[in-house]
């Protein structure tokens, strides 16, 4: 599903089978990162592995640990950019080489309401009316949690530019109906070949239960 929302220089590799606890395939680097983790996490950590690898296969590298960051970033082998993204009955990885793409960021969330509270923590006031309108237009779509999986989607592709964390309140989304969405920064972007980006474009998907976005950013 999810490479419906990615360029064509994106290799995809998702999964909903249920993740069934082998670890057998991980690296020691891996197996020790999650020493200490409950099995769930253990589980959903060595599935979107496997697809992770399968997208690295498919853009030509050898398997490799994918050991996350001090922030839980992935890192890529040299020449590589992409993002990683589970939920409950999901999970896909979306690669690309490096010349191709500046970075890529996915998410996928149950196409269902947002606990209490937390459209009031992600959400800006000014949102809240696109988000309106989009739900009268798709009004089986929970828009609320659309705007939470974009705006991981957004910081997914933020981060490996800047180093940076990057508040829910720093952007400000707005949704096409059609399946677009466009993220404007409120802090200083990153600085691309001497331009400094002022936000980013994504695409969005609901489709079998999921609710998907995808944000890739291109070289100037």
């Amino acid at each position: 599903m999810i490479e419906r929302i990615l360029p064509a220089a994106v290799a995809a590799v998702e999964s909903t089978e249920r993740a069934d606890g082998a670890t057998g395939e991980l690296f020691p680097e891996e197996l020790a990162h999650i020493a200490h983790s409950v099995p769930h996490r253990r589980a959903e950590f060595a599935a979107v592995r496997r697809c992770a690898r399968g997208a690295l296969a498919a853009l030509g590298h050898p398997a490799v640990p994918l050991v996350p960051g001090p922030r839980g970033e992935p890192r890529w082998p040299a020449g590589v950019v992409g993002s990683m993204t589970h939920c409950a009955g999901y999970r896909a990885a979306a690669l690309a080489p490096a010349g191709e793409l500046l970075s890529v960021g996915i998410d996928a969330e149950p196409d269902l309401p947002l606990p209490e509270g937390v459209l009031e923590a992600v959400g800006r006031p000014e949102e809240l009316p696109g988000l309106a309108r989009l739900g009268r237009v798709h009004p089986q779509l929970h828009a609320d949690r659309l705007l939470f999986s974009a705006k991981e989607s957004v910081y997914k592709a933020w981060f490996p530019l800047t180093g940076l964390m990057l508040d829910f309140s720093e952007a400000t989304l707005a949704f096409d109906p059609d399946g677009g969405f466009t993220a404007r920064l409120l802090v200083p972007g990153p600085v691309v070949a001497g331009r400094r980006l002022p936000g980013f474009e994504g695409r969005w998907l609901a489709s079998a239960g999921l609710v998907l976005t995808a944000v890739a950013v291109p070289h100037p």
